[in-house]
């Protein structure tokens, strides 16, 4: 399918061929037939997308001052990898559509194929010819709406809620500052809501377009005076600020215009100067409305499906939605008038090239249009081939690579390792929205990229997968590649609780199953086996300390999420477990866990943890989400028979043994070990040799994890399964 892109690094603006996506539980495809171009946002994301690297730096000196720190705790190097690799992910654009529902994701009630909708959503209502669009973020649209007008919906519903947030009542007089697409949207709500409307621009056509709505509506310098007139003195009730401004003018006309104790609500961006004295003297009420309504920004709401219960939430983003259509499909709101360009999606650029002022003429509403005939049939649309894969012979001389999600430590970390590792051969990659797959197959140089995991799994092809997928999905699919005859990589956690866990042991109990991996890299570094050799004739037992200065993560977080992410011990902690079991060559025999009280603010991750080992060795991991991030992220000490060793972020390690310091420094970059881990596996598959990582370390350290949660939940020492 044809989907428009926009590249922060290069700052270009194009249309690629992406896999078309597949619907998950409680979403939708739908086939786009319009969708809205934002002369606001969008402009604004396009403009700093083309700006050079130093003109991003000025724009966004918060992002330099994190790069800058980056670097000082991980290295040049690997601080200008990640940043050019954020750089480098294509955006999509767009969070206005409509189209008609042509599939349905597991659970999804209220919707069925065939119907037309009206599409919310940054990431779903995407300008490209089909996009997944969860429940929440549609809207039904009437039989008499046609699609043009059904793609103003999400902006409509945002001038909405800014009027809802107004509580303009019945036959009051509201002024509206900013006469734009937005502007003249919150004009036409408010008169279909019976109040009288005073429109406010600097551009004569727009003013123009405001009268032409049966509103009086007049230039910035003459709105003080008539608003007075349009008064008879009083002051505007309420004034809704659309305007799109740097200047502050539209905070201090709304104040002037207001009568005594009004609202002004800001819709736009605009300058945030309040006059004090002026909005003191008259006990202004100030809000900035966010976006289309409760619900927004809440990813329970809007991914999740959970709707707030009408009762306490009359209007959410959704309601919103659905009845800024209805005010169109009753005829209350005409749009048409509003539509001044159209561009078929094959050429959106020249779209973003009006409304960045590369052509000398006047805008309003943009639309991008899509074909309506007949398509392909979707199986076929879920793949890209980049190049024919050749056929390899068995037993494998080579390690065929399926991949399953390219997110941005598949892209930042591991593909980057990936290109360095002999013996390897990219095949395919997998991603549930197929448009990061098909930046990731491009840009690695994989033979296809495809939306749906199935076609790397049943791939004969392959005989190896990689899952580097969000956590809930990784069991599911270790379980299912296994199954398949592949060798499986799974990026931590192998599970997210025992009944998975004992899945796989079960599977692993076949001498016939194919190998698995797990994404412990640590152990696999450079600085760690220096440190191993430095131990390895150790006759006593010895203590670990294992120090993670994880930082703070906020509470809709999905890592918190215990469905989804499982909580950042089971997602992160499983790590650095490993490590200390690598150390001690055997897995923790049982361990006791204590953690600070969460207050509303944390959740379960600030923990220290006792793992005592069968040789009688000590590890303990104390992970904090309480400190700064100025403070490297990890640091390690090991004390044993008179020696100690300490490793700081995996920069530098210092051995002492008998008075002798050694240091040994990685000063441009980190190595964790993603290539060496890799390279490991890699070999493995080729000599048809034992796991790089023993099985009874991977699941006696994944129930370590679990294991934990019991032993803060008890408030004692838990024993671990032999």
């Amino acid at each position: 399918m044809k989907q428009l892109q926009q590249n922060l690094r290069s700052g270009k603006t194009e249309v690629v061929g992406v896999p078309v996506p597949k619907p998950g539980p409680g979403t939708a495809l739908v086939r786009t037939a319009a969708s809205l171009v934002s002369v606001g946002t969008e402009r604004m994301l396009v403009e700093f997308a083309r700006k050079s690297l130093a003109g991003k730096a000025r724009a966004r000196p918060d992002l330099l001052n994190q790069v800058l720190e980056k670097a000082r705790r991980e290295g040049v190097l690997t601080t200008l990898e990640t940043a050019f690799n954020r750089l480098d992910q294509p955006l999509p654009l767009g969070y206005s559509s409509a189209g008609v529902i042509v599939e349905l994701g597991g659970g999804l009630e209220g919707f069925q194929v065939g119907q037309r909708v009206a599409c919310a959503g940054g990431g779903h209502a995407i300008h490209a010819e089909y996009g997944v669009v969860p429940a929440n973020l549609m809207a039904h649209l009437p039989e008499n709406v046609d699609f043009e007008s059904g793609a103003f919906a999400t902006l409509g519903a945002i001038a909405l809620h800014g009027f809802r947030l107004a509580e303009a009542q019945l036959g009051e007089r509201v002024a509206v500052i900013g006469l734009g697409l937005l502007g003249l949207l919150a004009v036409k709500i408010a008169r279909a809501a019976g109040c009288q409307v005073l429109g406010i621009d600097l551009d004569p056509e727009r003013v123009a377009l405001a009268e032409g709505a049966g509103v009086q509506a007049v230039l910035r310098k003459e709105a003080e005076a008539a608003a007075q007139a349009f008064t008879g003195g009083m002051g505007c009730d309420a004034v809704l600020i659309c305007a799109d401004t740097d200047s502050s003018d539209p905070v201090e006309l709304a104040g002037a215009i207001a009568r005594d104790r009004a609202r002004v609500v800001a819709t736009g961006a605009v300058g945030m100067d309040i006059p004090r004295k002026l909005y003191y003297d008259k006990e202004l009420t100030f809000l900035v409305s966010r976006s289309y309504g409760p619900g927004r920004y809440d990813p329970a709401y809007e991914e999740g499906g959970q709707d707030y219960p009408v009762g306490y939430v009359r209007w959410t983003e959704g309601r919103n939605l659905q009845a800024f259509v209805d005010l169109m499909g009753e005829g209350q709101l005409d749009i048409a008038p509003l539509i001044t360009h159209r561009f078929p999606i094959e050429d959106a650029p020249q779209a973003y090239e009006l409304i960045g002022g590369g052509k000398a003429e006047p805008f309003l509403g943009v639309l991008l249009t899509y074909p309506q005939t007949e398509a392909l049939e979707l199986a076929e649309q879920r793949v890209v081939v980049f190049k024919a894969t050749a056929r390899t012979g068995q037993p494998p001389t080579e390690v065929a690579l399926g991949v399953l999600g390219a997110g941005n430590f598949a892209q930042a970390v591991l593909l980057p390792a990936l290109k360095r590792v002999s013996g390897l051969r990219l095949i395919g990659i997998a991603s549930a929205s197929g448009a990061s797959a098909q930046h990731a197959a491009k840009r690695f140089g994989f033979d296809y990229a495809a939306s749906d995991e199935e076609r790397i799994l049943t791939d004969p092809v392959i005989n190896t997968v990689a899952i580097l997928t969000r956590h809930h999905l990784h069991a599911p699919q270790v379980l299912a590649a296994l199954a398949a005859g592949k060798h499986v990589f799974c990026e931590k956690p192998l599970a997210l609780n025992s009944d998975e866990l004992d899945q796989i042991a079960e599977a692993l109990r076949n001498p016939e199953t194919p190998l698995l991996m797990v994404g412990f890299n640590r152990r696999f570094a450079p600085l760690s086996l220096r440190l191993a050799d430095f131990l390895a004739a150790r006759r006593e037992p010895l203590v670990a300390h294992y120090r993670v200065n994880a930082g703070y993560l906020p509470p809709e977080h999905w890592l918190h999420d215990p469905a989804q992410g499982g909580g950042r011990i089971i997602g992160e902690g499983c790590h650095f477990i490993d490590w200390l079991t690598f150390l001690v060559g055997e897995p923790p025999k049982a361990l006791h866990a204590h953690a600070l009280p969460d207050g509303g603010r944390y959740h379960r991750d600030n923990v220290l943890v006792t793992l005592k080992y069968p040789d009688g060795s000590l590890g303990t991991l104390t992970y904090l989400a309480n400190g700064d991030k100025a403070v490297a992220k990890e640091r390690i000490e090991v004390f044993c028979e008179g020696k100690m060793a300490v490793l700081d972020d995996f920069r530098r390690l210092e051995l002492v043994s008998d008075g002798t310091r050694q240091v040994f420094r990685a000063r441009l970059r980190q190595d964790k070990g993603h290539g060496a881990e890799w390279q490991a596996f890699a070999q493995a598959i080729l000599d048809n040799g034992p796991p790089p990582i023993p099985y009874a370390d991977l699941l006696a350290v994944t129930r370590a994890t679990f294991t934990i949660n019991q032993s803060l939940e008890r408030g004692e020492g838990v024993s671990l399964p032999e």
